[in-house]
């Protein structure tokens, strides 16, 4: 099996290391990912300067890139890997991708990019412990690694991916996995405005902590009850029961 992996939080971090670590026990794994963090990059690509790689090890495919994660995924299967891969393992993030952090989360964003170029993939996430900045990523590795292989056993629909949330305190007996759908995040207060020495506003995001819905049934809950969350995600955006109305509004006779 033949495994990209990637990230957003940097070529140089433990979460990367430890997916990396886990999934070479199931398949030859090439890392690409960015040279600094991009986290909330989002699904952004580097269009107006070039590109640089540096290979980082000699023994192994390794590389960092100065650009985002999609630059990484869309540069290592259109140039660096020696063919299309079985898999894109994205991860694993520093943090909880949960409800509309995915529309931010360049972690995620790398997996969509696959998904884009015809690869199945997946978003892996931990949940720091306790609400704390404190972190373990060996049970999201090994979850990562049971899901690559199951993802390549039974495949994905084209144009999707799966997104998992792993909480770091979850030991091995306790890692009950549910699959679930995005939930609501909460974004109060994270606009902070402050006044530099010269008199002038400038502005700080994500300066306040983030916060869930806990709706039934969604990754948020999960996240709550300490339990893994798995949520398809697809590519296609339309919202198929709105179309109907809009067709109503009578907007196709504009320039009859």
């Amino acid at each position: 099996m033949l495994i990209l992996v990637s990230n957003d939080d940097g070529f140089f971090t433990e979460g990367i290391r430890s997916l990396a670590k886990a999934l070479k026990k199931i398949g030859d794994v090439w890392v690409v990912a960015p040279d600094r963090e991009q986290s909330a990059s989002g699904h952004s690509l580097t269009l107006h300067r070039p590109l640089r790689v540096k290979k980082v090890s000699r023994d192994h495919h390794e590389y960092a890139v100065d650009g985002t994660p999609t630059d990484c995924v869309n540069l290592a299967i259109n140039r660096l890997l020696p063919r299309k891969p079985d898999i894109v393992v994205s991860g694993i993030n520093r943090g909880a991708n949960l409800g509309d952090d995915v529309t931010y989360s360049g972690t995620v964003a790398a997996a969509l990019e696959a998904a884009l170029l015809g690869v199945p993939a997946i978003a892996v996430s931990a949940i720091p412990k306790n609400g704390e900045d404190e972190y373990s990523y060996d049970g999201a590795a090994d979850f990562a690694a049971y899901l690559a292989q199951k993802t390549v056993e039974h495949s994905l629909e084209p144009y999707m991916i799966l997104n998992v949330n792993v909480p770091s305190e979850t030991e091995v007996g306790e890692r009950r996995c549910v699959i679930c759908k995005m939930g609501k995040r909460v974004y109060d207060d994270v606009l902070e405005e402050r006044i530099d020495p010269r008199g002038r506003p400038y502005y700080w995001l994500g300066g306040a902590s983030v916060k869930s819905r806990i709706d039934a049934d969604t990754d948020c809950e999960a996240a709550e009850k300490n339990r893994i969350s798995l949520t398809p995600i697809q590519l296609d955006m339309t919202k198929y029961s709105f179309l109907p109305k809009l067709q109503s509004w009578g907007l196709e006779q504009y320039g009859d």
